[in-house]
């Protein structure tokens, strides 16, 4: 069995920290081995959170944009960067002139503001984190009775307890970042990600509020006799119904990325909608019409015969995957999800009580509280980070139109 620590901070190996999987989506995406390492994974939360074991839980922000910065192993020379860090072609900026020519508007601005300040915290080697605010980032708001200083860098507001020493150290820096990678190489090419920045050996700086994103103090958390018998009661449904799917299934949406990929576009209508899925038997009917329905619409958006026909091809090859086997496994699967989502939202509830800072989104009518954006851990086989996020709470936040966002001058 996995360790849950050794899960959370493992080496990334061949892959780089730019994209995250919902745990449950390991069943989807990870074969027999993905789907086994998700549930020991949350096993060993359950054991951390109790009290049994030792262990380290990452808070995942909700900052934007991504920054990646630190010395360029090429010359020795300060950089920030986005995502095209990892490019076959690395995109780096080393001055404003860089920045300009390859961004504009609020990343463009947030960008110079990382050149310019993050170097004094000294950084050696290269380290990513997100951006949380800026100069005119900051406001004061009274939310329920209560006087916070907030940023609201994407769809979370951030809130602290205003004349407090942390409200005090926001508002003296100039900007706020939260770290959560640490890259090691010899180029940007090789790099290894691994989870977890030592804050500590950071300089510290009166212009940055720098923050590591592990959760701290996690086994001070208590998880309550009837929440650990319930979780334990799912998890052994878990293991009952992980034993009823097929491996072949598995592993044959394992190696059809294409297909996975619909069946996740297919949960995210839920996602978005607010909606709990439906019974499993009826979800793989209404997943074989969303797929059906989709690819008729892009047949008859072809001009040509050859068109129809190459489109017509791909939706034969992907409907011949439901035969009678596989679609009683992917009822399994869809119930197997259901159940890893369950255990989830005991240890999200719990793990919400361990933070500092207040949670709200912004809404038409006003403020409600919410939880953190989620939760993260690293999949030691496949290098993938791994979500543990309360979709229909913070997903539909992110996807609903009746919730301001930190770019919206009105949210502000």
């Amino acid at each position: 069995m996995i360790d849950f620590d050794e899960f959370l901070l493992t080496d990334l190996n061949e892959s780089k920290n730019t994209h995250m999987t919902h745990i449950e989506d390991r069943v989807i995406y990870g074969g027999v081995n993905g789907t086994r390492e998700a549930i020991f994974a949350l096993r060993d939360l359950r054991d951390m959170l109790g009290g049994v074991k030792d262990g380290s839980v990452s808070v995942k922000w909700d900052g934007a944009p991504a920054i990646f910065c630190g010395t360029d192993p090429s010359d020795g020379k300060f950089f920030v960067a986005k995502k095209g860090i990892f490019n076959k072609n690395p995109k780096i900026y080393k001055t404003n002139k860089d920045i300009d020519d390859d961004t504009s508007g609020a990343l463009n601005k947030k960008m110079k503001l990382a050149l310019q300040y993050l170097p004094d915290l000294g950084i050696k080697g290269v380290i990513q984190g997100d951006f949380l605010y800026g100069p005119g980032d900051l406001s004061k708001q009274k939310i329920k009775g209560k006087k916070y200083v907030t940023f609201h860098p994407n769809t979370i507001v951030y809130a602290v307890p205003d004349n407090t020493p942390s409200a005090m150290e926001i508002k003296r820096a100039k900007i706020g970042i939260v770290w959560h990678t640490t890259y090691t190489g010899n180029s940007f090419e090789s790099m290894r990600a691994s989870y977890g920045v030592d804050v500590k050996r950071l300089r510290k700086s009166p212009n940055v509020w720098s923050q590591d994103a592990m959760l701290k103090n996690a086994m001070n958390a208590t998880m309550s006799k009837k929440d650990t018998d319930t979780v334990n009661e799912y998890l052994s449904e878990i293991g009952r119904v992980f034993n009823r799917i097929a491996g072949s299934t598995l592993r044959q949406l394992e190696a059809n990325k294409d297909l996975a990929q619909h069946i996740e576009q297919h949960s995210n209508t839920f996602v978005r909608a607010g909606q709990i899925p439906p019974d499993p038997k009826r979800r793989v009917a209404a997943l074989m019409r969303f797929i059906n329905t989709k690819y008729k619409k892009e047949i008859a958006s072809r001009k040509t015969e050859k068109g129809k026909a190459g489109q017509q091809k791909k939706l034969d090859a992907l409907l011949d995957f439901f035969s009678p086997r596989n679609r009683s496994s992917l009822e399994q699967m869809f119930d197997l999800q259901r159940l890893i989502v369950l255990v989830k939202l005991k240890l999200i509830n719990i793990l919400n009580r361990l933070n500092k800072l207040d949670t709200f989104v912004k809404t038409r009518n006003g403020f409600k509280t919410t939880g953190q954006e989620g939760y993260v851990a690293i999949d030691r086989l496949g290098g993938d980070a791994v979500k543990i996020v309360d979709r229909l709470e913070f997903s539909y936040n992110n996807f609903s139109p009746n919730v301001l966002k930190g770019w919206d001058k009105a949210g502000r």
